[in-house]
């Protein structure tokens, strides 16, 4: 059993609050975590809401559940039943004992909305996202294959490159056909997988609603609507500009990248590390796995953006937290040498540090503020910053 990271920080919330709720995307591993610190205690129960017979049982919610007081009440695809947030505030407010309710659910606006509406001061959040580096713990040699692979859990320990291919392809049809609908949005799924490919194809370049809306024969207004559900159902990350007042003209569009690589790979018919490595891909693709690594690993209280100017300097990742601002560059290289543009970020912004994330088997200092890490080495870094 690979331990999750998460762990933790979701047994800690159950001391303080009376529900926790554990979002992410289908298939990242919440109900395997979730049975994990059920099975820790003394007495828990696990409903699963996409089960008729669990399903029969909640026929009255406040019945049933009010007998069970005493119990860690886990409910799984929790989206499913939407109603059932009133009287779990009912419940929790009539006893306000932590630990009473740990909620699973992709996320739904919904969802999103009825939680923060009605168990607004009993309820704590957090997300389950894919395998990271930390948890597979790669050596160097399988650290190309976890690229390749993505990290949701079944895709990273298929038997092979051609199982976890396929499994990837029925992970999209999936989504599209049954998970996305199920949350109310009513887009056709063969036109959704046409955007979701054309952002494939994108992948790691700057957002031009305007433009992808005329190649895609829509309205700006809907194609940022196809954007917004992805990003909504954790398919995709949205990486800001850095907002500086520098004195220079700088680029105010975000960057739009696939959170995970395996499905990128999966939406570009990559199918090994030879595909991938003869693909015009490769870079943004090797790029957007580090970014995902960096967003999963560096914690919640970092907001990360990029830094570009039109005179050409420019940094793949800017994370800040206070005053404190550290710099990333990501490159696809075994001998990675910055450009131009690069050190010009670094005096642009006064970096104190960065750090130049490739797939070397071992770091070394390129100038006195400058190292080029390992990928392998990430967590790491990020667990001492």
């Amino acid at each position: 059993m690979t331990y999750r990271r998460l762990q933790p920080a979701i047994e800690h919330s159950l001391t303080d609050f009376p529900a926790v709720v554990l979002l992410g995307p289908r298939q990242a591993g919440k109900t395997t975590l979730a049975k994990i610190v059920a099975n820790a205690r003394t007495d828990s129960l696990y409903l699963d809401l996409e089960r008729p017979s669990d399903l029969a049982k909640l026929s009255d919610p406040e019945l049933f559940l009010s007998r069970h007081t005493n119990q860690l009440v886990v409910l799984d695809e929790i989206q499913r039943q939407p109603e059932l947030f009133a009287v779990l505030r009912s419940l929790i407010d009539e006893n306000r004992t932590p630990g009473r309710f740990l909620l699973l659910g992709s996320a739904s606006p919904e969802l999103l909305r009825q939680s923060s509406e009605s168990l607004a001061g009993r309820i704590v959040f957090h997300e389950l996202a894919p395998f990271d580096v930390s948890e597979t713990q790669p050596t160097h040699a399988q650290l190309q294959n976890f690229w390749l692979r993505g990290g949701y859990p079944l895709s990273w320990l298929a038997k092979s490159d051609t199982t976890s291919f396929a499994w990837r392809e029925s992970f999209i049809a999936t989504h599209l056909e049954r998970d996305i609908p199920s949350f109310g949005i009513r887009v056709p799924s063969t036109t959704l997988r046409r955007f979701w490919q054309m952002l494939a194809h994108l992948h790691g370049q700057l957002w031009n609603a305007s433009r992808l809306a005329s190649g895609f024969g829509v309205s700006a207004p809907t194609v940022q609507h196809y954007l917004d559900i992805l990003e909504a159902t954790y398919m995709l990350r949205r990486l800001p500009p850095l907002q500086a007042n520098l004195g220079k003209r700088l680029v105010k569009s975000p960057k739009i990248y696939l959170r995970d690589s395996g499905l990128l790979h999966a939406l570009l018919g990559i199918e090994s590390l030879n595909d991938l490595a003869g693909h015009p891909v490769v870079g943004a693709s090797w790029e957007g796995w580090v970014l995902e690594q960096i967003a999963q690993l560096i914690g919640t209280q970092w907001q990360l953006s990029f830094y570009r100017t039109a005179s050409g300097a420019e940094m793949d990742v800017i994370a800040e937290r206070g005053n404190k601002k550290i710099g990333f560059e990501i490159k696809f290289s075994s001998a990675p040498k910055p450009a131009k543009g690069f050190w010009s970020a670094m005096s642009d912004l006064k970096l104190a540090h960065a750090y130049i994330i490739a797939p070397v088997q071992s770091g070394y200092p390129l100038a006195s503020n400058v190292d080029v890490v390992p990928a392998i080495e990430l967590a790491m870094l990020l667990e001492a910053l």
